[in-house]
């Protein structure tokens, strides 16, 4: 069992150390409750660039190229997340160079410059991102599914935004938003590996004071009511990229009723004994790639279903895998099914974690969306201790209606 300790800095942010034997890495995550479903409608996207920006240098290493050229010399991955519920920066490292590599970090987010003529430069590369998005119909795809299920929601704007706003955003807004929502006692810090190299609770404290206190931020618009539309942008290729989208009713405070939920996705499309992947690839033929998905954000839990496949199969696949969602729904699940995929899914997060970046990832998911239990071991034993009954509650719970989204020679009037 992994041991867990944590602590507190000055200004409000929780520091927890995750001690995982049998590793010689370690991995430093920072995360706020900070994500693009935290932004105003004029703000979309600026989550995701200020993530972008605090790259560019901190007081300690001011220039991109000390920090990558620090983060090189240790022999270590640096890299950040922005996604609907959190930003998120992580540094993965030998052990050694632990207190090094804590430093680099924090410098960077915690005193960030965001040089003004850096944030010209890297807005640029930001519009190029987006143009590229577009140019991925499987990207596009997934935009729409979530405009399709949430409307003009933050949880269905894209998290990159829009190119107009990039284009727009002054140093000022980013510098506010940043006030607004970066507040340490809405994040986290996660120390996870080895930790035999951690510096001690006092230097940790310092390291991680360099964020400023702030007040609460206010809270997030919550999940609108489900309202499931048809988006359906009409391209004229050989391949179709379709997208389905679900709300199951379950609570997505409830740890139990987010691990059946899990399962019962791994058993309709997550794995390759799945009923989704055994039909429509395996018995139709009518795809190559197909899969479902599920996520719970705080306040409402999601099923997404999609597939990149023929355009002459799409809507055959279509009506298929609504049969099969109905199907689980009306007869439910069988038990040799949810054995298997229970069996699946615990092994598929027993091995993620032997990544200390995943076990630092899951935790402030965890701990920053959920306010739930970041012990590792607790995730897993969550998914082996679901019961058949749950994973059928789940199936009964899934909606009838559901929002559909497609990139492809179709129009909405297909589906």
């Amino acid at each position: 069992m992994p041991q867990i300790t944590s602590s507190r800095a000055a200004n409000g942010l929780q520091i927890h150390r995750i001690a995982v034997s049998g590793t010689r890495a370690l991995t430093a995550l920072v995360a706020f409750d900070a994500g693009a479903r935290s932004e105003e409608r004029r703000e979309n996207g600026v989550a995701h660039f200020l993530e972008h920006l605090v790259f560019k240098g901190g007081e300690r290493y001011p220039h991109y190229r000390d920090i990558n050229e620090t983060a090189e010399r240790m022999g270590a991955m640096l890299n950040a997340y922005t996604s609907h519920d959190l930003v998120a920066f992580h540094i993965t490292c030998r052990a050694e160079v632990a207190a090094e590599a804590i430093d680099l970090v924090t410098d960077m987010t915690g005193r960030p410059r965001l040089d003004p003529e850096e944030l010209e430069r890297e807005r640029g590369v930001v519009i190029q991102e987006i143009a590229r998005a577009n140019d991925q119909p499987a990207t596009v795809a997934g935009h729409l599914i979530e405009r399709a299920a949430f409307g003009d929601h933050p949880l269905g704007r894209p998290v990159l935004g829009p190119e107009e706003h990039l284009r727009e955003f002054t140093r000022e807004q980013i510098l506010a938003f940043r006030a607004r929502r970066w507040a340490p006692d809405r994040g986290g810090a996660f120390l996870v590996g080895n930790v035999d190299h951690v510096p001690d609770d006092d230097a940790l404290v310092e390291l991680f004071d360099r964020f400023p206190a702030a007040a609460d931020p206010p809270a997030y618009e919550a999940a609108p009511p489900f309202e499931p539309g048809i988006l359906v942008e009409g391209r004229e290729t050989n391949q179709s990229h379709l997208r389905m989208f679900y709300r199951p009713a379950i609570d997505p405070r409830d740890p139990r009723e987010r691990a059946a939920l899990g399962i019962y996705a791994t058993l309709l499309g997550g794995s390759m004994g799945s009923r989704l992947f055994d039909e429509i690839r395996e018995q139709r033929g009518l795809c190559y790639s197909v899969w479902a998905h599920a996520h719970a954000y705080s306040d409402t839990p999601a099923l997404s279903l999609g597939s990149g496949l023929d355009s002459e199969k799409c809507l055959e696949a279509y009506a298929r895998m609504r049969e099969i969602v109905d199907d689980l729904r009306v007869n439910g699940p069988r038990p040799d099914e949810v054995e298997r995929a229970r069996a699946y899914a615990g092994g598929r997060t027993v091995l993620a974690f032997e990544d200390s970046g995943a076990v630092a990832r899951n935790a402030a998911q965890q701990a920053i969306v959920h306010d739930a239990d970041i012990n590792p071991d607790a995730a897993i034993a969550a998914i082996d201790s679901v019961t058949f009954d749950e994973v059928v509650d789940v199936a009964r719970a899934i909606s009838e209606e559901l929002a559909v989204a497609c990139v492809g020679p179709h129009t909405a009037a297909d589906f």
